[in-house]
């Protein structure tokens, strides 16, 4: 009883914080309803269908003679083999990278997986380097993927968290290609649910994030901002280390191949298109596939990102709730970046999951259950697509966020202080 007295106290005297419900009204606040569930059950099923249709039929993991197929995973198992093997910066090498690849499936394939990211990653990929390559895929998808849905239920709540994180279609795309969006998507989520309660360990979190960079650009601004200099310092000294621990094993040479490595696969990627710029989540991308040229689209991409820059440390420094904030960053994270991938959509599952914390604790808006069942939708019809439904998926999931914090700002007391505080998610 005195907890439930406290809690109810704490909600009144900082109303940016969701209440934690109790009993049969816990129950009620974080039940999906039997449509949804059914429908998050439909998709788990289907998914999990078509995954095992695939392999079946030789399109994923091995083909139909038995030998791995190529994917984007033979990229990281390669590096960490040539680490390994004493050779780290052949990883930043295309021609070299390309015979690792062919040597780590036993045959050759078609086109090529550079390998672009920071040298503390090769950590990670030489571990996984130390099991045979079908074995590393497996345990890289073990062990990634329950890391995304235990970050989905720590914002959410246990069960509604685990179906509407097994049910998100953007899941499909990194188990396929064994790629590391579940990765980012945990390390994003926990970071953003325990930045109040666990600060040292939010920025850890944030630090370990620096193998992707790109989508780490807006964190040290939102925090600056909020006044989280103690999870800020963190990120910035565990980003340190790592960048020390890699010099010293595998060579400062490792960084120079990575730094030199970056306007190669910039020219490739950005300017010839590589890629396919239907397969690029972003403005950039957009405005590429529409004809328009390099410098239209560098000027429509950073313009955007300046606005959303802008805005996040605006709303950060802003009395709304927490929840809002993290959304905010989270899906701000995905439109500031001209590099942006399918697999890397698995991050917009932790916005919605905001969203979806914040619509259980004191109802939806119109039409928000709707609209976050559209981004999931456009996420899921990528392959049959031949534009960036992606972006549209992470603008319209950034709309919503708008709209709810709009509302909120013409509510919240003028004199409130600013907070950033997340409450635990309740456990129905």
């Amino acid at each position: 009883m005195q907890a439930e007295i406290d809690s109810i106290a704490r909600t009144r005297s900082d109303p940016h914080l969701v209440p934690i419900a109790r009993g049969e009204e816990q129950r009620r606040a974080f039940a999906l309803g039997r449509p949804v569930e059914l429908i998050c059950c439909a998709l788990c099923v289907a998914q999990c269908v078509y995954l095992l249709a695939s392999f079946m039929q030789g399109s994923w993991i091995l083909d139909a003679d038995g030998q791995p197929i190529a994917t984007d995973f033979v990229n990281v198992w390669a590096s960490g083999r040539e680490a390994l093997d004493g050779n780290p910066t052949a990883a930043y090498d295309i021609a070299a990278h390309k015979e690792a690849e062919v040597a780590a499936l036993g045959h050759a394939f078609a086109g090529q997986y550079p390998w672009i990211y920071p040298p503390p990653f090769l950590f990670v990929a030489a571990m996984l380097a130390l099991l045979p390559f079908i074995a590393a895929y497996a345990a890289w998808m073990a062990l990634t993927f329950p890391a995304y849905i235990a970050a989905v239920r720590a914002i959410v709540g246990e069960r509604a968290g685990f179906l509407l994180a097994c049910a998100y279609p953007g899941i499909l795309s990194s188990l396929v290609v064994g790629q590391n969006g579940f990765l980012t998507a945990a390390l994003i989520g926990a970071a953003l649910v325990l930045m109040q309660r666990r600060p040292v360990l939010a920025g850890c979190l944030i630090g370990l994030l620096s193998f992707k960079p790109h989508l780490g650009i807006l964190f040290p601004l939102a925090l600056i901002a909020g006044g989280n200099w103690r999870v800020l310092l963190v990120a910035a000294g565990t980003t340190t280390l790592l960048a020390l621990a890699s010099c010293s094993v595998f060579g400062i040479e490792t960084w120079q191949a990575f730094l030199h490595s970056l306007p190669v696969a910039s020219e490739a990627t950005l300017t010839q298109g590589r890629a396919d710029w239907a397969k690029l989540q972003s403005v950039f991308a957009l405005t590429r596939l529409l004809g328009g040229s390099v410098a239209l689209a560098w000027v429509l991409q950073l313009t955007l990102s300046g606005i959303v820059a802008f805005a996040l440390c605006e709303l950060w420094r802003s009395r709304i709730r927490g929840e809002l904030k993290a959304a905010a960053l989270a899906t701000g994270a995905l439109l500031v970046t001209p590099y942006l991938f399918v697999y890397d959509l698995v991050v917009l599952a932790i916005p919605m999951a905001f969203l979806m914390r914040v619509g259980f604790s004191g109802g939806f808006l119109r039409g928000e259950m709707m609209g976050m069942g559209i981004a999931s939708f456009l996420v899921l019809i990528f392959p049959l697509a031949t534009a960036p439904v992606g972006l549209a998926a992470v603008v319209l999931v950034g709309s919503l966020i708008v709209r709810r914090v709009w509302r909120e700002w013409q509510s919240v007391p003028s004199n409130e202080a600013p907070t950033a505080e997340i409450s635990p998610p309740a456990r129905p």
